[in-house]
C-alpha cells in the first residue's frame, strides 16, 4: 500500500529534477525551460493513463497488439516531427519498423519472448524506442549534412554519380553517429550501467543468471534493430523519401 507521505515524496523529487533540467538548460543557455516542463507534464499523464488500463491490455492480445501499434504510430509522429519532414516523415516508420518486427518474430519464433503481454509490451516498447531513437538522430544527422555539404553532393553529380549514389557520400558517415549511444551502452553494459530489463527481473526475484540472459537477449536485438534503421534512413534519404521541403526544393533545382 502506498502511503500519502510517499506520493509527498515522490512530487517533491519529480519537481525538483524537472525545475533542476529547466534551470540548467535556461542559465546556460543551451535552452528554455519549457521543453522540459511539456516533457514531464506529458510523461505524467501518458504514464497515469498507461498505469490505468495496462492491466486490461496485458490480459488481452488482441489490446496488446493494438498497444504495440500504438507505440509504432507515435514513435513514427516524434520522429518525423523532429526531423521537420512534414508528410514525407511517414516513411520514418519503415526505419523503425524495418529491424522491430522482425525481431520480434524472431524471438517469438525460437521461444525466448512468450505471446503474453507482460513479455511483449516491454520488449516491443525497447525495440521500438531504441529505433526511434537511431531513426531520429541518424535522419536529423543526414539531412543536416546533406544541406552543409550540398556543394559536395553537386560535386558528385557533375563526376557523373547518379543522386542516389551521391547523396549516399555525403550522408552515410553522419548518419552512423546515431549508433555511438546503442554500441556504448552495449559495450559498457554491467560496468557502467544495468539496464532496465535486467533490474526489473532481479527485482521480480527471477535469477541473476536468467536476467543476464534475457538482458544481453535484447540489447543485441536493439543493436540490430537500430543498425537497420539508420541504414535505411540513409536509403531513404538517398532515394528523396525522406527530405526537408527546402532541400527537396534544392535537388530538384540541382
Amino acid at each position: 500500500m502506498v502511503l500519502a507521505t510517499d506520493w509527498v515524496r515522490l512530487l517533491i523529487v519529480c519537481v525538483f529534477f524537472t525545475a533542476a533540467a529547466g534551470a540548467i538548460a535556461w542559465f546556460t543557455g543551451l535552452t528554455t525551460p519549457t521543453p522540459f516542463l511539456k516533457a514531464a507534464v506529458r510523461a505524467v499523464l501518458q504514464l497515469a493513463a498507461v498505469s490505468a488500463v495496462i492491466t486490461l491490455v496485458l490480459t488481452h492480445l488482441g489490446l496488446t497488439a493494438l498497444f504495440l501499434v500504438l507505440m509504432a504510430v507515435v514513435a513514427t509522429a516524434t520522429s518525423a516531427r523532429r526531423t521537420g519532414t512534414g508528410w514525407k516523415g511517414v516513411w520514418v516508420a519503415l526505419a523503425i519498423l524495418i529491424g522491430t518486427v522482425p525481431a520480434l518474430g524472431l524471438l517469438i519464433g525460437i521461444g525466448l519472448l512468450p505471446v503474453k503481454g507482460i513479455a511483449l509490451i516491454p520488449v516491443g516498447g525497447i525495440l521500438i524506442g531504441g529505433a526511434m531513437t537511431a531513426t531520429t538522430l541518424s535522419a536529423r544527422r543526414a539531412l543536416d549534412s546533406l544541406r552543409d555539404r550540398h556543394g559536395e553532393y553537386e560535386a558528385a553529380l557533375a563526376l557523373g554519380f547518379l543522386e542516389p549514389t551521391a547523396v549516399r557520400l555525403v550522408i552515410r558517415r553522419p548518419a552512423a553517429e546515431a549508433l555511438l549511444p546503442p554500441l556504448d551502452q552495449t559495450r559498457t553494459v554491467g560496468l557502467v550501467t544495468l539496464p532496465g530489463a535486467f533490474v526489473g527481473m532481479l527485482l521480480g526475484g527471477a535469477p541473476v543468471w536468467q536476467a543476464g540472459a534475457l538482458q544481453l537477449v535484447v540489447l543485441l536485438a536493439l543493436l540490430a534493430v537500430e543498425v537497420a534503421a539508420v541504414a535505411t534512413v540513409v536509403e531513404l534519404v538517398a532515394r528523396g523519401l525522406i527530405r526537408r521541403a527546402s532541400q527537396a526544393r534544392e535537388v530538384r533545382l540541382t
